[in-house]
């Protein structure tokens, strides 16, 4: 009886575990749509908000963590697309290489991601990805 009493009290608190850091992913869910994020991204963050306690939120769930994956930008990525031509037609030379510069800098301070807001949003969620997909 002692051991099935310690069992329901960690099951307990797994529960309420899972519960904080859910409140954890809603508020920097909403920090991420607060962001200029790519609309496939919103999209994902919207539908998982809709499927939050119903039984579609798995399946929102990884479609969630597949785009916050697939959004978050690798810094050298960065660095050459806005080193590139495309970049300075499509954002004007001046932020091109302004954003490039700022790019090379925090490399060399040692970041691996994109610091924009939305990257920078978009792993603060995915540090709760194992709570996402139920891990």
């Amino acid at each position: 009886m002692r051991y099935q009493n310690r069992r329901n009290c960690i099951a307990i608190k797994e529960r309420n575990d899972h519960m904080k850091n859910q409140n954890i992913i809603i508020e920097r869910t909403k920090e991420l749509l607060s962001t200029n994020c790519y609309q496939g991204l919103r999209e994902a963050a919207e539908q998982w908000f809709d499927a939050v306690g119903t039984e579609k939120e798995r399946e929102a769930s990884r479609r969630y963590v597949h785009e916050l994956e697939d959004a978050v930008t690798d810094i050298d990525t960065v660095i050459n697309v806005f080193e590139s031509d495309m970049a300075k037609e499509k954002f004007g030379e001046e932020l091109a290489n302004k954003i490039h510069s700022h790019a090379v800098e925090i490399k060399a301070k040692g970041a691996v991601w994109c610091d924009c807001p939305a990257c920078t949003a978009a792993l603060k969620v995915l540090e709760y990805k194992a709570d996402l997909l139920g891990e």
